[in-house]
């Protein structure tokens, strides 16, 4: 192709996704139900670190309790280009009110999206974070 210029994407540190993630609301998480992978959207917030999304009972739930194994994808485009980061870690869930309030504790309230009541928290501990960003195209 004439005049078709590519830029790679710039792979990013651990630290560039944790600050491009840092106060975003919405992520993907990513599982395997009955051995098939599955996406679900979760309301999300990812403070100090620390990933934790709500969520009421059901396929997510259920499927955190036989396989913790899970990834979170965020992404964002505007006008100067895109980026996307992916935490990849083991999911539990939290029971009791010390461990709740030990992730509400010095980060801002994870207020649902949608209007679900959300009853049940999830903490992800991230083993590994890669992201990219990406040039906008010209065309």
């Amino acid at each position: 192709m004439t005049g078709y210029t590519h830029d790679a994407p710039q792979v990013l540190d651990a630290d560039a996704c944790w600050d491009l993630v840092e106060g975003t609301h919405v992520a993907r998480l990513a599982v395997s139900v009955r051995g098939e992978p599955d996406i679900f959207p979760v309301t999300v917030r990812a403070h100090e670190r620390t990933i934790a999304f709500r969520t009421v009972p059901g396929t997510k739930l259920a499927t955190l309790v036989t396989n913790e194994r899970v990834a979170l994808e965020w992404d964002h485009v505007d006008g100067d280009g895109a980026w996307s980061v992916v935490a990849r870690g083991t999911a539990h869930r939290i029971r009791s009110e010390h461990e709740v309030d030990a992730v509400q504790e010095d980060a801002p309230p994870l207020v649902p999206t949608v209007d679900v009541p959300t009853e049940e928290w999830v903490v992800v501990e991230a083993r590994d974070v890669t992201g990219r960003r990406f040039a906008r195209s010209g065309g």
